[in-house]
C-alpha cells in the first residue's frame, strides 16, 4: 500500500508540475471541524521595495490533530506582475478541504475570507504593478515612505468586516467565485515559494502557534520577514471570536476516539487489521477459518488497489485537462464516496464471514 500511495502522489505531482496554466491546488487535507476565526492583529512595516504581503491563516497538523497559525509576512514576489492569492478552507462533502495559495498575474478566489490588509474577501486593493514596479496603497499597507517611494493613497471602504475563516458549512461564508476569479484559475501561476514553505514549517514546529494553546490569539500573528519569529514580530491584539475546542478534536488522526474519519482514497485507509484468531477447539477447523479470512483480506486488498489505480488515472486526466477547482472538488467528492462505500462493504463482508464461522457447527 505504501508503494501505491507513493505512485499516486508522484503521478499527481508530475501532472501539476507539467501544467503551464491551471486551477489552484486543492490539497487533500480533510478536517471534520472548521478553523478558528482570523485573529485581530497589526501589520508589520514592509521591509523593502518589492515585498508583497501574504496574510496569515490557520493550517492543519494531522500529527497533532490541531490547527496552527501561519503568521502573515512580507515576501518578495517571485516574478514581476505576480500577485498572491491566499489559501482558504472550504466545506465540501461533509468535511473541510484546504485550498493552497498561489502566485499569478491576477487574484483568484480565496473563499470570500476577510484576511485584512487589502485582502477583504474579493480581490486585492493593497497595491498594484505599474511599469515593472509594485506600488503600495498606503491607505491599507504599513509602508515607510523614507525607504519606499512608489506609493499612492486610495481610500478603501471595508464592507466585509467578518473574521470567519472558512467558506460553506455551518457558520461559514456563503460567498461564491466571481467570473474574474474563475478566470484567474486558468492563469499561469505557481505555488508557494521556498521562503513560504520554510515559514509554514517553522510555524508548524512552534507549539505556541497551535489553536489549542493560544485559544485563537497567537503571540506571533505576523512577521516582517518569512521564518523570522524572533525579530520584528507582531502579537495578535485579540482573537477574532471566542475559541471553543471541538469535542471531536483528534478524531481525524485517532478514529478510535469515537468520531468517524472521512477517507478520500483507498491509499489513505489504514492497513487492514487481521480478525481475531478462530478458537473453536478444533485445530484443523481453526486453520481452515484462518485461510478463509486471509483469502477474503487478499481479495479486499486487491479491490482497494484496483479502485486506487482508477482514481490515480482520473487525477492524471484532471492535470492534463487543466481542470478548474470546481471540477477537482466534484471528482474528490466522488472518490471519497467510492472509498467510503468500499470500506463499508469490506467491513460487512468480514463481519458476515466471522458470524458464519462462529455459528455452532451443524446449524444451517
Amino acid at each position: 500500500m505504501r508503494i501505491n500511495r507513493t505512485i499516486r502522489t508522484v503521478l499527481f505531482a508530475l501532472g501539476i508540475l507539467t501544467m503551464s496554466i491551471g486551477a489552484s491546488a486543492q490539497i487533500r487535507i480533510t478536517v471534520g471541524f472548521g478553523p478558528p476565526a482570523i485573529p485581530v492583529y497589526d501589520q508589520p512595516v514592509c521591509p523593502g521595495d518589492g515585498y508583497l504581503w501574504t496574510p496569515g491563516y490557520w493550517a492543519w497538523d494531522g500529527d497533532d490533530s490541531d490547527y496552527y497559525w501561519v503568521p502573515g509576512t512580507w515576501v518578495e514576489a517571485p516574478d514581476v506582475g505576480f500577485l498572491w492569492t491566499p489559501p482558504w478552507w472550504g466545506w465540501d462533502g461533509g468535511v473541510f478541504l484546504f485550498h493552497d495559495g498561489f502566485w499569478g498575474p491576477h487574484i483568484g478566489f480565496y473563499g470570500g475570507i476577510n484576511y485584512g490588509f487589502g485582502y477583504f474577501g474579493d480581490g486585492f486593493v493593497g497595491g498594484r504593478w505599474d511599469g515593472g514596479h509594485f506600488f503600495y496603497n498606503r491607505d491599507v499597507m504599513n509602508i515607510n515612505v523614507v525607504n519606499i517611494h512608489n506609493v499612492y493613497n486610495e481610500h478603501v471602504t471595508i464592507v466585509n468586516n467578518s473574521h470567519v475563516s472558512f467558506n460553506g458549512g455551518q457558520g461559514g461564508l456563503t460567498v461564491r467565485a466571481t467570473a474574474s476569479e474563475e478566470a484567474a484559475d486558468h492563469d499561469r501561476h505557481i505555488g508557494p515559494i521556498a521562503a513560504q514553505t520554510e515559514h509554514i514549517q517553522a510555524a508548524r514546529n512552534n507549539r505556541d502557534l497551535r489553536a489549542s494553546v493560544n485559544q485563537g490569539r497567537p503571540a506571533i500573528a505576523a512577521t516582517a520577514r518569512p521564518g523570522d519569529f524572533h525579530g520584528s514580530v507582531v502579537a495578535a491584539r485579540d482573537a477574532g471570536a471566542p475559541y471553543h475546542a471541538p469535542e471531536n478534536r483528534g478524531a481525524e488522526s485517532h478514529p478510535e476516539n469515537g468520531a468517524a474519519r472521512t477517507y478520500m482514497h483507498p491509499a489513505d485507509l489504514p492497513p487492514m487489521e487481521k480478525p481475531a484468531t478462530p478458537n473453536t477447539g478444533n485445530a484443523k477447523l481453526d486453520a481452515k477459518y484462518q485461510q478463509q479470512q486471509q483469502k477474503l483480506m487478499d481479495k479486499q486488498n486487491q479491490e482497494r488497489q484496483k479502485l486506487q489505480a482508477q482514481q490515480d488515472k482520473e487525477h492524471t486526466q484532471l492535470a492534463k485537462q487543466n481542470a478548474n477547482d470546481a471540477q477537482k472538488q466534484q471528482v474528490e467528492q466522488r472518490h471519497a464516496q467510492q472509498t467510503q462505500q468500499q470500506q463499508q462493504r469490506h467491513t460487512a463482508q468480514m463481519q458476515s464471514l466471522q458470524s458464519h464461522q462462529s455459528a455452532p457447527r451443524g446449524r444451517p
